[in-house]
């Protein structure tokens, strides 16, 4: 395991340590750990002496946690919570967290064991093991939901060695600030944060999921080559016949309560999470909070370029919630009953696509519209490596199946030939192409982006496709790469710019205008609102009429 590169990665950034060729706890580690699990931290204030027991034992008393990170276990935990939920914590929930991370080192021998899988006659490995996803390195990292559960009990613990990590683009990972944060300026959307937190550790010890979770980095080649898709230029954009995907204005809901399967766009920060475990609560902090196994993608995933986005398949929503910002409220438990894909992974599909952040009037230069449609267009895109392996999977099964629990744990109940009957079913769904892309105002609100323009780049980007040919030893393939997807529901959030966004839409695919028709149109607005030729949004400059008492859509 020790010669294993992925696995050298991201043991610096790990809790546990190594004595070849296994990985353990330090004895006063498991010490601590029964201490917990027997139930005699029953305390806010103990549960804190505990975390520094823990963290002197690692020998991370150099690396300080936030001032009041104390105080805020203290007071959520000895204030804040009832007596009952209290003592359900420190009785029942806070005993099994100890026990899961005892097991924290076998769970990681575990997952390496089975982190790669044979997918050629050559000995070709896709690899899929728990390693740093840099920035530039396209690639797939694959973890049980009973592993990542074990790295945020880390993360609740405070245990995450947070040397080296803003050098590496990280976020930090552990839990202080987020704490410290409820005691140095209380609110009440900072509480329920944490509520949602508590939930999902109820969750997960009473009844431990078995599914897995892939997290993935996509890259758009800065360069041409045959295989990859590369970043495209105003001419690819300007020229393309494309023709527009079918368009949904969602006037009310969320994205996450999307009925039919889609691409649900995370409004995401560069840096995976945003503000989840700090201050933060918008957009994608509460995304992080409902579905906290997202958190663990903020330990591997270094900052997004700009060609770059963040695929995250098969996490669970554990938390109801209602409110948003200062008004965000955790509001009960979620029953998440979304169906298994063939890899075990939970049928939803999150994309953290990051917009320019307060451009202003740069937005609207050229330069920086094709910032954003290749930003957007990298995260829809559907061709990803995981899905060629799937394929490839299919076609290598016998070959493959020596390695079959690559995805899996030792309890896992898929079969691999379940997996492979499942995944008929799968590479139908993807011939179908029947997952489209559920959004809204990305990179408005806080981002201080233009929701009229961003809504027709993120059309244009899920409706774009490009022919990719492909040559591999003597057989040569070509295939559809890119987004195309069949559908954009877009959630408006009631935002008064886009009231007459149905009525533009349908006059657009009325005209069945292309890709390149839309793209030219909005390059040339840009140029007009650039000059001060124009200060009306791009629908009223579009289309004038549909802000006339006397417009009619025939």
């Amino acid at each position: 395991m020790e010669k294993r590169e992925d696995w050298r990665s991201i043991l610096p950034y790990l809790p546990v340590l190594m004595r070849s060729p296994s990985l353990f706890w330090p004895s006063q580690v498991v010490e601590t750990l029964r201490e917990i699990g027997s139930g005699r931290v029953d305390s806010g204030q103990l549960l804190y002496i505990a975390i520094t027991e823990l963290r002197n034992s690692l020998s991370l008393s150099s690396e300080p946690l936030a001032p009041s990170a104390a105080h805020g276990y203290a007071l959520f935990f000895d204030e804040l919570i009832s007596r009952e939920e209290c003592r359900k914590w420190f009785e029942e929930v806070l005993p099994a967290l100890g026990d899961l991370l005892l097991r924290l080192p076998s769970l990681l021998e575990a997952h390496y064991e089975n982190a790669d899988m044979v997918i050629d006659g050559e000995g070709a490995t896709i690899r899929t093991g728990l390693r740093m996803l840099d920035s530039q390195e396209p690639g797939i990292v694959f973890l049980t939901q009973e592993l990542i559960a074990a790295l945020l009990v880390c993360s609740f613990l405070c245990l995450f060695p947070v040397h080296d990590r803003y050098e590496k683009q990280l976020q930090p990972v552990n839990f202080d600030e987020l704490f410290a944060s409820l005691y140095d300026d209380y609110s009440q959307k900072q509480e329920n944060k944490i509520w949602c937190i508590i939930h999902y550790f109820q969750r997960i010890t009473s009844n431990m999921p078995k599914g897995v979770v892939s997290f993935e980095r996509k890259v758009l080649a800065w360069e041409d080559d045959s295989v990859h898709v590369s970043y495209p230029d105003t001419n690819f954009w300007s020229t393309s016949v494309i023709p527009l995907c079918r368009f949904e204005v969602q006037s009310s809901g969320r994205i996450e309560d999307h009925s039919s399967e889609a691409v649900e766009v995370d409004f995401a920060n560069e840096y995976l999470g945003g503000g989840a475990l700090r201050r933060g609560c918008v957009q994608e902090e509460i995304r992080f909070m409902i579905n906290p196994e997202l958190i663990s993608g903020m330990l591997f995933l270094p900052s997004m370029a700009d060609n770059e986005a963040i695929d995250i398949v098969g996490v669970e929503r554990f938390s109801s919630y209602k409110g948003y910002a200062s008004s965000f409220r955790f509001s009960g438990d979620y029953v998440d009953e979304k169906d298994l894909d063939a890899l075990g992974r939970r049928k939803t599909r999150i994309v953290a696509i990051d917009a320019l952040c307060g451009p202003g009037m740069r937005q609207y230069r050229e330069k920086y519209l094709l910032r954003e449609i290749n930003k957007a267009f990298c995260g829809f895109l559907h061709q990803s490596p995981c899905q060629q392996y799937q394929k490839i999977l299919h076609e290598n099964f016998d070959a493959a199946s020596a390695t079959s629990t690559s995805m899996d744990t030792s309890e896992a109940s898929n079969s691999y030939e379940e997996i492979r009957n499942s995944q008929n079913d799968y590479d139908m769904m993807e011939k179908n192409n029947d997952i489209g892309v559920a959004t809204g105002n990305w990179g408005c609100g806080a981002f201080g982006g233009d929701p009229e323009v961003k809504t027709i780049i993120q059309w244009l980007a899920a409706s774009q496709k490009v022919l990719l040919h492909v040559e591999k030893s003597q057989h040569e393939t070509k295939g559809n790469f890119g987004a195309q997807r069949p559908f954009i529901a877009y959630y408006t959030f009631g935002l008064d710019a886009l009231q007459n966004l149905d009525k533009v839409v349908c006059w657009i695919l009325l005209q069945r205008w292309t890709v390149g028709d839309l793209w030219n149109m909005l390059v040339e607005y840009s140029k007009n609102r650039s000059k001060g030729d124009t200060n009306v949004g791009f629908l009223q400059w579009l289309l004038p009429s549909i802000y006339d008492n006397g417009y009619m859509m025939e």
